[in-house]
């Protein structure tokens, strides 16, 4: 049993669910929640605009949260820009920096095993600029081909987006090889940590790319929040992703001068409240501490890998050695649809489609997958609970 579980509100409303899809979006702690309730009754105002006593409050609440995700990440805070989310950010990098520089005939190098939201940014910039997506495949376990990864550079290559570890297959990559490969090229890298973040350690002191991002939603935090790390040097040649108040010095219809550092990105009011739950998050998982959260879903995810091979029928599909409790499989004659469907009649929540992983999942020759995803709310029984409806399934498929 997950001594934290019941930190999650949503067990209370449904004491029998067993929800294995936060892969997809995380269950929200009770500190969150009391956090952005407080804003929003005590503490709220639009930030670094009023003067006076309640937006000084909003403001140095908006200001530390941004400090607390760089605890968390183990980065600058000035190098911290709030987005509304991983997908928000990529597309941020793909129009704000690479579009600046990005000629015909050059290539950005992304892999097999990308969520759409870092696919689609840079199909679409690739094709205006009619440049080139050079895309690096990865093994039957779903393990990235790192010798094809370093093999691809060469002069015409000059943005690297990888993801950090896959939502369908759970693989880690080695971050802080790819990372070390396109710096020894001079290519900037961007990593999308968006399924990182809430399950290993991530210090992007250590790890150093150009460009990192995440999620709040996946960290049992808020949606419509998430960051972006930026290197200062990047950070003070790209032009504004959007404008508007907020992120200018100064306006006339003669010229406009706009702020510095992660405001020059943040146009408009943020999501104040948000980023403060997102920040209480990051202190959330710092208290319980990453440590234990690895061991406790390795745990879960050794257990789920023992109990699913009592299933007749199924194909799970990445078994890397270096993996997140992330088990996407297939049922022989049944749609991951009906599955999931015929699990939710016995509250057990899992993913079923492609999960914006297309190119991935049709390379595999499947239409589309059934994915059990494991978090820190997750206990056994949850396990136990999703085994008992996945038979019954094969039961009604086989008669």
């Amino acid at each position: 049993m997950s001594k934290y579980r019941k930190d999650f509100p949503c067990y209370e409303h449904y004491p029998n669910l067993a929800y294995l899809d936060s892969a997809a979006s995380s269950q929200k702690v009770a500190c969150v929640l009391e956090a952005m309730t407080k804003t929003y009754t005590e503490r709220y105002a639009n930030v670094h605009r009023g003067i006076y006593h309640l937006s000084d409050i909003a403001t140095g609440d908006f200001e530390a949260a941004r400090v607390t995700v760089g605890k968390y990440f183990n980065a600058n805070p000035d190098q911290i820009i709030f987005v509304r989310g991983a997908t928000e950010a990529i597309n941020l990098v793909a129009t704000s920096f690479t579009q600046e520089f990005l000629q015909e005939g050059d290539e950005v190098i992304i892999s097999r095993m990308e969520h759409h939201a870092n696919i689609v940014p840079w199909y679409r910039l690739c094709h205006e600029k009619k440049a080139k997506l050079v895309v690096i495949e990865c093994d039957a376990k779903g393990v990235l081909d790192m010798d094809a990864y370093r093999n691809a550079f060469n002069p015409k290559t000059k943005m690297v987006a990888l993801t950090h570890i896959s939502n369908v297959l759970g693989t880690i990559n080695p971050a802080k090889e790819m990372i070390a490969i396109a710096k020894s090229h001079q290519v900037p890298i961007l990593i999308d940590g968006a399924q990182a973040a809430a399950h290993i350690p991530v210090d992007i002191s250590d790890l150093d790319p150009d460009f990192y991002t995440a999620s709040a939603h996946k960290m049992y935090g808020p949606t419509g929040v998430g960051f972006l790390y930026v290197k200062k040097e990047h950070l003070k040649g790209m032009s504004p992703y959007q404008s508007g108040g907020n992120m200018i010095a100064s306006v006339s219809f003669d010229d406009i001068t706009y702020l510095e550092g992660p405001m020059r990105f943040e146009a408009g009011t943020p999501h104040i409240a948000g980023s403060i739950g997102f920040a209480r998050a990051c202190e959330y998982m710092m208290d319980v501490g990453m440590s234990y959260i690895q061991s406790h879903e390795q745990a879960l995810l050794m257990y789920l890998q023992e109990q699913i091979e009592t299933v007749d029928g199924l194909e799970v599909f990445g078994q890397a050695p270096n993996k997140i409790g992330i088990v996407s499989f297939a049922m022989k004659g049944v749609h991951p649809h009906d599955i999931a469907s015929i699990l939710d009649e016995d509250e057990v929540a899992v993913r079923a489609g492609h999960h914006c992983a297309m190119p991935l999942v049709k390379s595999m020759n499947q239409p589309a997958l059934t994915r059990i995803s494991l978090g820190l709310n997750n206990n056994e029984r949850d396990i136990d609970q999703c085994i008992k409806s996945l038979k019954k399934v094969r039961e009604i498929f086989s008669a």
